[in-house]
């Protein structure tokens, strides 16, 4: 008779947080991170993590019918504070995750999902006053988008296409007497696009601002 003997294994059986169980990726000095997804290209719906109970909840319907071009969504162990803002030449961050937008060939239709990626570059975005970094990368062993290092690999419109969204996701529409009107998004700015070398700097710098505000035991 042949005796099966199973290998032990040490693994959580609570679900870790999103923002602050899990690292931020296996090798972030080569710009591969873990991304956590809270949006797909097919929402309609604005969606982000609870920040309190590590669940995605609804933060808005999207007034219009723009949705965004790629996934997106944050990576763990970041934080928009001080020093990211000081490489943006702001005062403060938003001080929430450092947020990313991820391109896959595939498509993904679910959050709450965690995914590996390449860092190719970012958008530096400021929102109110404050630094609001979007990251952009490339999922990893992607069949399309696999091989890509930098922003430059990546067609010009879809970066276009991600300015657009990010400038007008926050737009309102307004009912008036007898015509819709949209509300201001002034407060919402993209000052540049920056290349893979300089999004590994804004990430480094989120990496010290989380390890500042929430020190490990």
């Amino acid at each position: 008779m042949v005796e099966h003997v199973h290998e032990k294994k040490q693994f959580n059986i609570a679900r870790p947080h999103p923002w602050h169980g899990m690292p931020a990726g296996s090798n972030p000095s080569e710009g591969i991170v873990t991304a956590y997804i809270e949006i797909t290209q097919f929402d309609t719906v604005k969606y982000e993590l609870d920040k309190a109970t590590g669940f995605i909840k609804v933060d808005r319907p999207q007034s219009t019918s723009s949705s965004p071009p790629t996934l997106y969504g944050f990576i763990p162990r970041t934080l928009c504070g001080e020093r990211t803002a000081e490489i943006a030449n702001l005062s403060k961050g938003d001080m929430d995750p450092l947020d990313i937008c991820i391109l896959s060939e595939r498509p993904i239709t679910r959050s709450d999902i965690i995914m590996e990626v390449i860092i190719v570059g970012g958008l530096l975005m400021v929102d109110g006053g404050e630094a609001d970094d979007k990251i952009i990368a490339v999922l990893k062993d992607d069949a399309i988008w696999g091989k890509c290092r930098d922003i430059s690999e990546i067609p010009k419109t879809l970066i276009e296409r991600l300015q657009h969204y990010f400038l007008t996701y926050k737009i309102k529409l307004h009912d008036g007497v007898d015509k819709v009107e949209m509300a201001s998004t002034a407060s919402v700015e993209i000052r540049k696009c920056y290349d893979a070398s300089h999004a590994k700097e804004v990430l480094f710098a989120s990496m010290a601002d989380y390890d500042a505000h929430y020190p490990r035991d």
